[in-house]
């Protein structure tokens, strides 16, 4: 979680993004040498834990949409400073970032858990209510869901533009290797967001014990 942000877009400061995104995309071509980039080991690890709770028919990981984009040979498009940099270390790292939070956005705490199946959901591009699934996982406030299946999907409402002040940038993993990557992801997403943007965060840990974090 950061504050005092200033996610303005300077167009001068394309080459560092683009420099960015580039990098992250030799990074994750890693990930991909065999043809089939679906037989990847961390595709497949996502796709089994998306069996244990329930989906949208064809939900996949941000991750694989990403390492799909790898494969095809497709570059990655400028979007705000900070949601480059999130998508960056996406890619560097194998990790799915879930697309980050306006704090200003959130009614309540945000939280981590099963839906019961009415909390409405506005995705991205979208006018027209998508709402979650009874047991499919979620993040989740007071007033919506404002993730569906962990990382698929993001919402309107709550996404990173050029006016956000505060933001939560989510990392996942779902075993220790990967843990390991998202641990050591953070840490210099924290320093990297710190450099460019001047502000410090707080690193937080959403986990079965403590699905709650309080958005103050």
């Amino acid at each position: 979680m950061v504050k005092g942000l200033n996610n303005t877009i300077d167009k001068n400061e394309d080459p560092y993004f683009k420099a960015l995104l580039d990098e992250g995309t030799k990074k994750a071509q890693a990930f991909i040498a065999d043809e089939n980039f679906t037989q990847n080991e961390v595709i497949q690890e996502w796709r089994q834990a998306f069996t244990k709770f329930k989906t949208k028919k064809g939900a996949r990981s941000s991750i694989e949409a990403l390492l799909k984009r790898v494969s095809q040979g497709r570059e990655f498009n400028l979007i705000t400073h900070l949601a480059d940099i999130y998508n960056s270390f996406s890619l560097s790292y194998i990790v799915p970032c879930v697309g980050g939070e306006d704090l200003a956005k959130i009614v309540g705490d945000l939280c981590l858990g099963r839906a019961q199946g009415n909390e409405s959901f506005f995705p991205l591009g979208s006018e027209s209510d998508a709402s979650a699934l009874a047991d499919e996982m979620i993040y989740f406030e007071e007033q919506d869901a404002v993730c569906r299946c962990l990382n698929w999907r993001e919402a309107q409402r709550t996404m990173l533009t050029e006016e956000v002040k505060g933001a939560v940038l989510v990392i996942e993993a779902i075993n220790e290797e990967q843990a390991s990557r998202a641990r050591e992801a953070m840490l210099e997403l924290h320093t990297k967001i710190g450099k460019y943007f001047g502000v410090s965060g707080k690193i937080s840990y959403l986990i079965t014990t403590n699905p709650i974090l309080e958005v103050e």
